[in-house]
C-alpha cells in the first residue's frame, strides 16, 4: 500500500539531521510561539534562492531583532526599523519591502493578538482548508501595499509555497516541525507547492495539471487526505528531501514508490 510505502520514507527521513541547510532552522531558537512566529513568518518570507544565502539574510535581520523578535517588533517606531535595515537588499527585496513586512506584523498583533489568531479570524468551522484564512491575512499584512515579492497574494492564483511552509511549521509538531499553533488543525493545511512537491504530485497521479499553483497544491493535498485525511502534509518535508539533497535523488524516491 502507498501509505505504507510514505510512513516507511517518513520514519527513514523525518528527522532533523535531514534539516540542514534550512530556514526552519532558525525556528528552533525560539521556545515560546510569539517569538517562533515572528522568526519563523520572516524566515519563510525570504525563503528564495540560494539556500546558503537565504540563511545568512534570515540571520542577520533576527540577529537585529534578537533577543526577542515580538519586543522589537512592538516597541521600535517605523522611523526606527528604517534606520536599523537602511540599504537593505535581498534579490527583489528592499528596505522599503522588509520594513513593511515588519510594519504589518505590528498591524497584525496590535489588532488580533497574534499572527495565529489573524489567520483563524479569516477562517470559518465549514472551511476544509487554511486559504481563507490565508486570503484574509495577506489583506491585514499588505494595507499599505509596499509588502512586494516578500508575500505571495493567494488571490492571484500563486501557490504561496513560502506562507505555506510556515503553516506547516507552526502548525504541525513532530521531529521536525516544531508546531506552537492550536487554532488551527493540520487537517487544514495545504501542501506546500514546489518544484520537487509537483513532480512527486505527478509521479503518485494526485494531478496532471503542469501548473505548479493554487489549484495544483489543493489537487495535490486532496491526493494526500485520501491517505492520511487528518494530516495532509505529514510527508512534505521527508519527501522533497529527495531532488534537494545530494545523496536522495528524484529516481530512488520512485523506485521506494
Amino acid at each position: 500500500m502507498l501509505k505504507d510505502k510514505l510512513e516507511r520514507i517518513y520514519l527513514l527521513y523525518n528527522r532533523r539531521e535531514y534539516i540542514n541547510p534550512d530556514p526552519l532552522l532558525f525556528l528552533y531558537d525560539y521556545p515560546d510561539k510569539k517569538n517562533r512566529e515572528i522568526a519563523g513568518f520572516i524566515a519563510a518570507c525570504l525563503a528564495y534562492g540560494r539556500v546558503e544565502v537565504i540563511m545568512e539574510t534570515v540571520a542577520g535581520i533576527l540577529c537585529k531583532l534578537s533577543p526577542t523578535p515580538f519586543d522589537y517588533i512592538m516597541t521600535r517606531t517605523k522611523k526606527e526599523m528604517e534606520n536599523d535595515f537602511k540599504g537593505f537588499r535581498y534579490r527583489f527585496a528592499s528596505e522599503v519591502h522588509l520594513v513593511s513586512l515588519l510594519w504589518g506584523i505590528r498591524d497584525v498583533i496590535i489588532g488580533f493578538s497574534s499572527l495565529e489568531t489573524c489567520f483563524y479570524e479569516g477562517m470559518t468551522p465549514e472551511d476544509e482548508t487554511i486559504l481563507s484564512g490565508l486570503i484574509f491575512f495577506f489583506e491585514q499584512m499588505n494595507k499599505d501595499r509596499e509588502i512586494g515579492h516578500l508575500l505571495a497574494d493567494p488571490q492571484k492564483k500563486s501557490a504561496c509555497k513560502r506562507s505555506l511552509l510556515f503553516l506547516r511549521w507552526m502548525v504541525r509538531k513532530d521531529q521536525v516541525d516544531p508546531g506552537g499553533w492550536e487554532k488551527i488543525s493540520p487537517s487544514q493545511l495545504i501542501v506546500p507547492l514546489d518544484t520537487h512537491m509537483h513532480k512527486i504530485g505527478m509521479m503518485l497521479e494526485f494531478t496532471k495539471r503542469k501548473s505548479a499553483d493554487m489549484k495544483t497544491a489543493i489537487e495535490i493535498t486532496k491526493g494526500f487526505k485520501k491517505i492520511l485525511r487528518h494530516d495532509p502534509v505529514k510527508y512534505d518535508f521527508c519527501l522533497t528531501r529527495f531532488g534537494i539533497r545530494r545523496e536522495l535523488s528524484m529516481d530512488d524516491l520512485s523506485q521506494g514508490l
